[in-house]
């Protein structure tokens, strides 16, 4: 049996640290826009740290709270039938910008698809603990993993959200090859699902011209291409120090989504290049501590939900900052801790929370 110790409590600091530069850029990101659309600066930021609180709360609540709990039937396939319940739910919705994302009820409004990110590693944590020496077991093993994600993915691509539904299956493919699952498998993956991405990426219209721009955005500089260049003209223009914060320009309606999908860019330009080190510095801390607690926890699930936890952020993190660096197409996606999303932040707190509870039980 595991020996109790105590949290991990530089992986709680990195998380406190991430929470309070996102609080701090969501301001300054949004300040000038949130009073033009809503007569208050603090609009975003007061509604971002409303759901930090929650988060942080819930956060240190699960710390105590034993992993072992969450290793039951009777807790895993109830959240992945209520997951996707509420992905389906969306669409009852009304739709905004052609989109089924969200569910409202009144002033209360959050993203069903971000119940699927745990919901998918308990799933997985759960089911592949005991099946590690049957990986080549297609009908019985591979397939039945799989499933709940496929399914999942199916539901975020309809909504559509392409970026997310590459989250998911990302971490499934990570979290079955961890589990020793023959790679020729996760190649007749890929193989079948080009096919679905070739459509997703050419045959819809305003995702052919991002990809499009992202081979080119110069040919079409103030047209398709402006999200790319306004993006790497904030990151090139903070240099070494930044401009100072509040004091970035690209944020005044040159930048889009400046508090959302590209935060990292107006951290680029008001803190420069130390400050968006420090941020991906803070993440790379954080996927170290993660996979140690992965790597060293003797109990199957705790190692594959640890693992699934720490990939889960990582992939995200990846995701959001290549878009900003013009590294991958552009996709909607959050900048874990930092982006404005009060369901993708309460969501990776309860993740840490589980996680440090679980790194309590390492040597």
């Amino acid at each position: 049996m595991a020996k109790h110790v105590g949290v991990d409590k530089w992986l709680y600091f990195a998380t406190l640290v991430l929470v309070v530069i996102g609080l701090a850029m969501v301001f300054s990101a949004s300040a000038v826009m949130a009073k033009d659309s809503f007569g208050s600066p603090y609009y975003f930021v007061t509604r971002q740290a409303i759901y930090a609180a929650a988060g942080l709360i819930c956060m240190t609540l699960l710390m105590g709270v034993n992993y072992g709990r969450y290793n039951r039937p009777s807790v895993v396939f109830p959240l992945v039938g209520i997951t996707i319940m509420l992905l389906l739910a969306a669409f009852l919705m009304r739709d905004s910008h052609n989109t089924h994302r969200w569910i409202r009820f009144g002033a209360l409004s959050f993203q069903p698809s971000e119940f699927a990110k745990p919901a998918l590693v308990l799933f997985l944590a759960w089911f592949l603990q005991n099946r590690m020496g049957a990986m080549d077991n297609v009908r019985q093993t591979v397939l039945p993993a799989a499933l709940p994600s496929l399914i999942f993915i199916a539901l975020i691509l309809k909504e559509p959200d392409l970026g997310t539904a590459l989250v998911c299956a990302g971490v499934t493919a990570l979290m079955l090859w961890l589990a020793g699952v023959n790679f020729k498998y996760l190649g007749y993956a890929a193989l079948a699902a080009t096919p679905v991405l070739y459509f997703m990426l050419f045959r819809v219209k305003w995702r052919r011209d991002r990809l499009l721009a992202f081979i080119n955005p110069e040919s079409d500089p103030l047209g398709k291409g402006y999200h790319i260049l306004q993006s790497l003209i904030a990151v090139g223009s903070g240099g070494v120090k930044g401009v100072g914060y509040m004091d970035g320009a690209a944020k005044l309606f040159y930048l889009p989504e400046p508090h959302t999908d590209y935060i990292f860019a107006t951290v680029a330009q008001e803190l420069g290049l130390l400050g968006a080190l420090l941020v991906v510095g803070l993440f790379v801390f954080i996927g170290w501590r993660g996979m140690r607690a992965a790597i060293l926890s003797k109990d199957p699930f705790a190692r594959f939900l640890a693992f699934g936890i720490t990939a889960t952020i990582l992939i995200q993190a990846f995701f959001n900052i290549s878009v900003v660096l013009a590294l991958v197409p552009t996709k909607g996606i959050t900048l874990p801790f930092i982006s404005y999303g009060g369901t993708s932040l309460f969501i990776m707190l309860v993740l840490i929370g589980v996680l440090l509870n679980i790194t309590k039980e390492v040597e």
